[in-house]
């Protein structure tokens, strides 16, 4: 195996070299820090130097990840030249061959994934974002590592301190039994990004996130989901907004015995995103919940109605609560088609936070209750207790609307806006809700 001359720098070069002398390789740090790129390349000269007993696997929180962020970089010969002809997968398949070997790919979506690793005995292992996956999981995959000089090499963006791989691994790596290696990239660490795209970046984040992937840090997701929102930046009165290129899309977020509430959102002629009008409907106690077909009457009477001075705009996409399937059939009923939004929860606070943070997206005086709930929208102090990041799901019916809207369409709109930062977890192109979107 000849490794191709990557323009690898100094950490990234230690880090390759060091991981041969651990059992468990943990990459962390900033985005596009180069943590992935130092890990392929160790994993590819642990695939040369794997006995041949034990399964080689290569883990994440679904394949379609595992494919996007680890196979093909791998298969990609302006990175790794001659040695990516060496990497053979059919997408979709839960194998691949790696110089010759097998290597299994294995998601991880959930506790129950922890099942498709007992009985199996492996030799090395690769993980992918690892903080999006169970402890559960990562505990059986590090108890099948059981082929003596077996390896494990992971990678991940800092998340809360007190998840379990911060707290029961990261904490610990002095401890000369773990057997473990941690390092921590900057953005600056990464020789291939020019000063311009690094300055641009790190003026794109905000508040949590420019903690955590900017500066690296295991930090806990408190207060105000959306602090950078700013009244006078954000807010625009309905009387100046600008003329609107398309009404990109209405996002709705449904519910029952809850309110149900849609935006729309469009792209002003300045090539920037905003969330032109609202419909909300709260049921009083007194009231009877409303069917689906009296709803999804209510709703097109809205979307027909004059929204902005451009009377012959419609919303190109109407994106709707994944979970609520009845009204999607509902609205295909009536002759609407729907898409399922993308409810990456984490992803979508991340790409609103974006927008917000450049002054890309504003919203319209007219959506009272959008900006009622924007100030309530917090990160729940019980989930920051148990390492994970959540939401407290309280009065955020229309702000989860707004994210539907924007996050599922981001295909949509994103050659219009200025660049924001793609997360090592967020590849706006791979990404099968946007294909769906881009298509069109």
């Amino acid at each position: 195996m000849t490794l191709p001359a990557l323009p690898l720098s100094p950490k990234q070069i230690a880090s390759i070299v060091e991981a041969e002398d651990h059992r468990l390789t943990i990459w962390s740090g900033a985005v596009r820090a180069g943590k992935t790129i130092a890990s392929i390349v160790a994993f590819f000269i642990a695939v040369k130097k794997a006995p041949d007993s034990g399964l080689i696997l290569i883990c994440g929180r679904t394949l379609q990840t595992i494919e996007r962020n680890i196979i093909e970089p791998m298969q990609d010969p302006a990175i790794f030249g001659k040695l990516a002809s060496a990497v053979q997968h059919t997408r979709g398949s839960s194998t691949a061959t790696v110089l010759g070997r097998t290597v299994h790919l294995i998601g991880a979506a959930d506790v129950r994934a922890e099942g498709k690793l007992r009985g199996l005995t492996a030799c090395l292992a690769m993980v992918d974002e690892a903080t999006l996956l169970p402890e559960e999981f990562f505990t059986q995959l590090l108890a099948r590592l059981s082929v003596p000089g077996a390896k494990c090499y992971v990678t991940t963006n800092p998340g809360s301190p007190a998840s379990y791989l911060k707290k029961k691994f990261i904490d610990r790596m002095n401890e000369p039994d773990m057997n473990l290696r941690v390092w921590n990239f900057m953005m600056d660490d990464n020789p291939s990004l020019s000063p311009e795209y690094i300055a641009a970046t790190k003026a794109e984040f905000t508040g949590l996130f420019y903690m955590r992937n900017i500066e690296g840090r295991w930090v806990s997701a408190e207060g105000g989901v959306y602090d950078m929102f700013d009244h006078e930046k954000h807010i625009i009165p309905r009387g100046d907004l600008p003329q609107m290129q398309q009404l990109i899309a209405c996002g709705i977020d449904v519910g029952a015995t809850n309110p149900t509430a849609a935006v729309l959102l469009g792209l002003g002629v300045d090539n920037c995103l905003y969330i032109v009008d609202e419909w909300y409907r709260k049921p009083s106690s007194s009231e009877a919940s409303w069917s689906d077909v009296r709803l999804s009457k209510a709703l097109r009477e809205w979307l027909a109605a004059d929204h902005i001075p451009q009377t012959d705009l419609e919303p190109k996409y109407i994106i709707v609560d994944p979970a609520a399937k009845h009204f999607r059939d509902q609205l295909l009923e009536d002759g609407v088609k729907t898409v399922a939004a993308k409810n990456d929860v984490l992803e979508g606070i991340r790409t609103v936070s974006n927008l917000f943070s450049t002054e890309q997206l504003k919203i319209s005086d007219h959506c009272h209750r959008l900006l009622e709930e924007l100030p309530d929208y917090r990160w729940d102090p019980k989930a920051t207790e148990r390492g994970e990041d959540a939401v407290i799901k309280t009065n955020d019916h229309a702000v989860d609307a707004m994210r539907y809207a924007t996050f599922t369409t981001r295909r949509r709109w994103k050659p219009y806006l200025k660049a924001l930062p793609a997360t090592d977890a967020n590849d706006f192109d791979s990404d099968p809700h946007s294909k769906a979107i881009g298509k069109y």
